[in-house]
C-alpha cells in the first residue's frame, strides 16, 4: 500500500490535464483538502482523474452531471470547494 505522501504526489501529478482550467480547480482542491478526504473519497477523485479531459470540462463547466452518483457528489463538492 503506497504511503500518503505517494498517494498524494500520484493524484497531484494526474491533476496536470491538457486544460488551464482543469489544472487549477482539480489542484486546488487536492490541496486544500487533501488531508480531509477520507480512502472513499480519494478513490472517488481518482476515478475521476481516469476521465478524459473533455467529460471533466463538461462536468466543470457546462453543467452536465456523471451518471455514477458518487461522481456526481465528488463533481460536486470540488465545485463547492468544501469537503
Amino acid at each position: 500500500m503506497p504511503s500518503d505522501q505517494a498517494a498524494l504526489n500520484r493524484v497531484r501529478w494526474q491533476c496536470r490535464r491538457g486544460m488551464l482550467e482543469l489544472d487549477l480547480l482539480l489542484r486546488g482542491f487536492v490541496e486544500a483538502h487533501w488531508t480531509a478526504l477520507d480512502s472513499a473519497r480519494r478513490d472517488d477523485l481518482e476515478r475521476l482523474l481516469r476521465e478524459p479531459d473533455n467529460l471533466l470540462l463538461e462536468w466543470f463547466h457546462r453543467g452536465a452531471t456523471p451518471l455514477d452518483p458518487r461522481l456526481r457528489g465528488l463533481v460536486e463538492q470540488i465545485l463547492a470547494g468544501d469537503v
